[in-house]
């Protein structure tokens, strides 16, 4: 899981991600939170999450990514394709 924290809202970042997520062969979600973030929930592998996370971060998404707090757990398996949220 990330949250990446910006101008990220209403920029096409969500679909973006979710672009970058299914080239990497993840499943999971891109949910705007109410609080002007965007939480990254992705499941596969461990290499396929680590370059998600560094798309995130090279500067070349919609908008403006101010940082990308990331969080590693183990996968719930709930997630069917990549969604925006």
């Amino acid at each position: 899981m990330a949250w990446v924290r910006g101008r990220v809202q209403g920029v096409g970042f969500r679909w973006w991600t979710r672009a970058r997520a299914l080239e990497e062969g993840l499943k999971g979600a891109a949910t705007n939170l109410d609080d002007g973030r965007v939480e990254v929930v992705a499941e596969g592998s461990r290499e396929g999450c680590e370059r998600l996370l560094g798309h995130l971060r090279s500067g070349k998404t919609p908008g403006k990514v101010d940082s990308v707090v990331e969080h590693w757990g183990p996968p719930r398996g709930s997630f069917d394709g990549f969604v925006e949220r």
